[in-house]
């Protein structure tokens, strides 16, 4: 290992996510305390003079970012870092903002020739008025990660108006296509491609990978590496590789997927989202992925340190 760094680890922070990232960056920081660097952690709240003045006392060389959600995965603390010159994990502020805005890394992707299911961005009081695509349809709010605010509307479900009702998310929601079949997921470090991961929801209550399913001890079952037809397994790695290079991310990132096998002669691979700080906890998919490729989750993080840039 090269030289110990003082390390600040953000976890916590104001997202609806909050809890799932005080648990990566607790298994952060004992992870790199194990490889021998000195650790801080930093709960990131709502007083951001208070955080910066913390940073600038804690004076790390590499901050490592464990934030999910909104102002830790949307571009706003990388712009914080970038302006106070220290150096940091993950993706910068133009990769992290594109990403977290469903619309805009759906319009890159679109751009780059990648494939995405039908949709468009809508008012949200327009769902009460009418189905805005034929159902089955998903409902999305634009800006939020871990499947946070997501709805099915299937078939005769009397469902539109109180999806409206409880909307929390802005004014404007992403509306797309349901896509039927299987969940499947891609790690990506660097310009490599981990391996493919299918996940099964399991338990009542799950018809998809919701927030519960992915963060509740048996909320879903993973099988890495997924069973997949050889030549859709291997679209699969290069479309992840691809969507990570086309939002500019940096260090780790994540790309979910929907496979509609339905026709087993004409499987259907349809790119959801790009995650640019996938979580860390005990039931992450990437930790897992990199299990499988015989790298340590201390490798991980020490690996996630060593790619650390400031983009000031």
């Amino acid at each position: 290992m090269s030289t110990s760094k003082r390390i600040t680890v953000l976890m916590g922070g104001i997202s609806s996510e909050r809890t799932v990232s005080l648990s990566s960056g607790q298994g952060v920081a004992e992870a790199l305390r194990s490889l021998g660097h000195t650790v801080s952690t930093l709960d990131a709240g709502a007083d951001l003079g208070a955080l910066v003045a913390e940073l600038g006392a804690q004076k790390p060389d590499v901050v490592f970012n464990a934030l999910h959600g909104r102002f830790g995965e949307d571009g706003c603390i990388q712009g914080i870092l970038d302006w106070m010159g220290l150096a940091y994990t993950h993706s910068g502020v133009r990769a992290s903002a594109t990403a977290m805005n469903k619309a805009a890394a759906r319009a890159a992707f679109v751009s780059a020739g990648l494939p995405v299911a039908e949709g468009r961005v809508i008012d949200i009081a327009e769902l009460a008025e009418g189905d805005p695509l034929a159902a089955p349809y998903v409902v999305k709010p634009v800006s939020e990660g871990s499947s946070v605010g997501v709805s099915i509307v299937r078939p005769g479900a009397n469902v539109r108006e109180r999806i409206v009702r409880d909307w929390t998310f802005g004014p404007h929601a992403l509306v797309e296509e349901f896509i039927p079949g299987r969940e499947i997921t891609v790690g990506v470090m660097g310009e490599r491609a981990l391996t493919i991961t299918d996940i099964t929801p399991t338990g009542s209550g799950h018809d998809f990978y919701d927030y519960d399913a992915k963060y509740s001890t048996g909320g879903s079952r993973h099988e890495l590496p997924a069973r997949i037809a050889p030549d859709v397994a291997q679209r699969a790695l290069d479309v992840a590789v691809a969507a990570h290079k086309t939002l500019g991310c940096a260090g780790a990132s994540r790309s979910d997927f929907r496979l509609d096998d339905t026709d087993p002669a004409n499987p259907r691979l349809i790119l959801l989202e790009v995650n640019t700080q996938p979580g860390m906890t005990a039931t992450s998919l990437l930790p897992e992925q990199a299990a499988y490729c015989r790298i340590s989750f201390p490798a991980l993080c020490h690996w996630l340190v060593e790619q650390a840039t400031c983009r000031q």
